[in-house]
Order: C-alpha cells, then sequence, then structure tokens
C-alpha cells in the first residue's frame, strides 16, 4: 500500500492526480492524506482515484510571525503522530510526498514510523519542507536536478497531443492561472487592440476574479477573444495556439512545453526564493523560452518580443525538454524500491 501526500495548490495537486492515475493502471488505489486548508479537498473529496482520503487541519508555516511559527510547527508534530497511527493501521509500505504544506505531518509521520519516503520538486528551487526532509528520503524526483532519476515532469498525456509545428503567430494566449494574475490581465487588455488589427486571434484565461471586468473591456472594444475564469482541462482551450504569455508555476511551465507551445514567461516577483524565475531560466537557457522580469515588461515591449520572436527556433527547442509518461517513470521506480 502506497499513500500520497501534499497539495495545497493545483500545482502540487496536479502532480499527485498524475502519480494516482497510474497506480490506478496497475490496479493500486493509493490513500490521499491532505489539508483541510487550500484545494486539497475540493480536489479529491470522494475521488475514485483513492480508495480513502484523510483531510487534517494543517497550515503553513512560511509568512507568519513568531508565534504563528511556533503553532503551526507544534501542530504539524501533533498531526504528524496521528498520521504514524494511521499509516501503521492501513499498513502503508509507501509514502509520495509532492509537497506543499498539506504534505507535512503525513512526511514527519512516515519518517518516525520508518516508512519508505519519496519526494517530487517540482520547482527549481526547492521548498524548505523538502529541504529538511530530503535527507531522509529515499529518492526525490526533480526536472532540475542532473541526478535525479527520473527528470520528466508528471505532465497529462492530453499536453503531448497538443504537439505541432508552430512557425507564426496566428492564436496568442494570456494565461494568468486559475486564480489569474492581474499584471498578464492588464498586459492583455493593453496590447489587446494591436493584436486585433493586425489579425491575431486571442485565448485569455482571466481567473475569477477580474473575470467579468476583461470580458467587458473585449465586448466595448469589438474585440474577439476566447475569454474564461477558469476551463478544465485548459489543454481544450490551447489547440490552436502559437504563443502564450503566462506565469511560471512548474507545473503550467511543463504543460505548455509538453505541448510544444512557445512562451514568454513572467515570474510573479514575490514567489518564495524567487523559483518561479529559476523554473523558466531552465527553458530560457536552452532557447526554449523567452524570459522576462515583471518589472522588464510593458506592452510596447511584449509587441516587440512577439514580433521578432523565432516561432519555430523555440517550437523546436521544446522537442527535447520533456518527454511523456513521467508519472509512470516516477511510479516505476518507487515501485522497484523495496
Amino acid at each position: 500500500m502506497i499513500a500520497i501526500t501534499g497539495g495545497g495548490t493545483g500545482g502540487h495537486l496536479s502532480i499527485a492526480k498524475a502519480i494516482a492515475e497510474e497506480y490506478g493502471k496497475i490496479g493500486i488505489k493509493p490513500l490521499y492524506i491532505g489539508s483541510t486548508n487550500g484545494q486539497d479537498k475540493s480536489w479529491f473529496e470522494n475521488s475514485p482515484l483513492f480508495y480513502k482520503t484523510l483531510f487534517l487541519p494543517s497550515y503553513g508555516v512560511v509568512n507568519q510571525g513568531f508565534f504563528g511559527k511556533i503553532k503551526s510547527l507544534l501542530n504539524i508534530i501533533k498531526l504528524s503522530f496521528k498520521v504514524r497511527k494511521t499509516l501503521r493501521d492501513e499498513g502503508v509500505k509507501k509514502l509520495f510526498s509532492v509537497g506543499g504544506y498539506s504534505s507535512a505531518p503525513a512526511s514527519f509521520a512516515a519518517i518516525l514510523g520508518g516508512v519508505p519516503l519519496f519526494i517530487h520538486e517540482q520547482n527549481a528551487r526547492m521548498g524548505r519542507l523538502n529541504k529538511i526532509i530530503s535527507f531522509f528520503a529515499k529518492e526525490i524526483f526533480s526536472s532540475y536536478d542532473k541526478n535525479s532519476k527520473v527528470k520528466d515532469y508528471p505532465v497529462s498525456g492530453e499536453w503531448f497531443k497538443l504537439q505541432k509545428k508552430r512557425v507564426e503567430l496566428k492564436t496568442i494566449a494570456f494565461l494568468g492561472g486559475s486564480q489569474g494574475a492581474k499584471f498578464i490581465n492588464n498586459l492583455a487588455i493593453k496590447t489587446a487592440p494591436w493584436f486585433n488589427e493586425n489579425g491575431i486571434k486571442i485565448v485569455h484565461q482571466t481567473g475569477k476574479n477580474e473575470y467579468e471586468k476583461i470580458k467587458e473591456f473585449y465586448e466595448q472594444n469589438h474585440i474577439q477573444a476566447d475569454v474564461f475564469a477558469f476551463y478544465s482541462p485548459l489543454s481544450d482551450k490551447l489547440k490552436s495556439v502559437d504563443f502564450a504569455v503566462a506565469r511560471c508555476g512548474a507545473g503550467s511551465m511543463w504543460e505548455l512545453a509538453a505541448a510544444k507551445i512557445p512562451a514568454v514567461f513572467i515570474p510573479y516577483p514575490y514567489a518564495a526564493n524567487n523559483h518561479q524565475y529559476f523554473n523558466a531560466k531552465v527553458l530560457a537557457d536552452k532557447n526554449a523560452a523567452i524570459l522576462i522580469k515583471q518589472s522588464d515588461i510593458s506592452a510596447k515591449i511584449l509587441i516587440s518580443v512577439l514580433y521578432g520572436a523565432d516561432i519555430a527556433a523555440i517550437n523546436s527547442a521544446l522537442e527535447s525538454m520533456i518527454e511523456p509518461n513521467g508519472a509512470k517513470k516516477i511510479v516505476e521506480a518507487i515501485e522497484s524500491r523495496t
């Protein structure tokens, strides 16, 4: 029996889902251990991917004051002993952690109980929790670490189906994630008239907070655009896209790479350890993406960059960045360890 833990955000949870799906293919339904906070319950409560789910009142330590950190740590310790009993009662032999504060109680429980621990680090800069528990891990999977046994990010096969040769800009996508990105939304509406005048179609994921405002802008300016707050699966919306403007959380970045969709990545400047910048730098250093800091970009600069971009060359460079079956390779690596 294996348990999967971690979450909080869609990036973490998408990995948990991909691994659970692969285990399902070999007839194994894992136990899921997450948090009552974040998005864990909305993703996995009553999910057929897991034979059982456990959601704990855990919360993060980062961005809290001194006493808040102490309170959070004490809560994690208390929950860890509770989870340790669960792992023993359920006969869990291995624990796979996708990171995030949701993973803390189960990860520490595995260490305390002698349950083999496997970690997936989704970002180029390892998170604080993963740094701590990595010393006890049997294996750490990372798309950025040259020593990782599996380098391919666990991306749904639907993204690889979008692969095609892209040589010119006919359709552009602005992607701010499910929660949206105000800066990218503003960049989109400032450049939309130019794209519209030049016959370039627009796909715009606004996030829920600014959806009505952005939709109204396109309507008032008579600009045809596919505007939506959130759509699942997002891959269905990007079939005709030739270029994307996006943040560079690991999941979104590797999904676009799997689809061979060239992108201008604008890192969220306040991300922990500036990890979004270092995520995208991996692609940019191999000419497989364009990386621009938020402080260095404007509507005029974006248009200039896109006008001068060698879309075909970026599309070609993405070919070698990621291969399919990352989740399958991780499961095989875990199962090969006794």
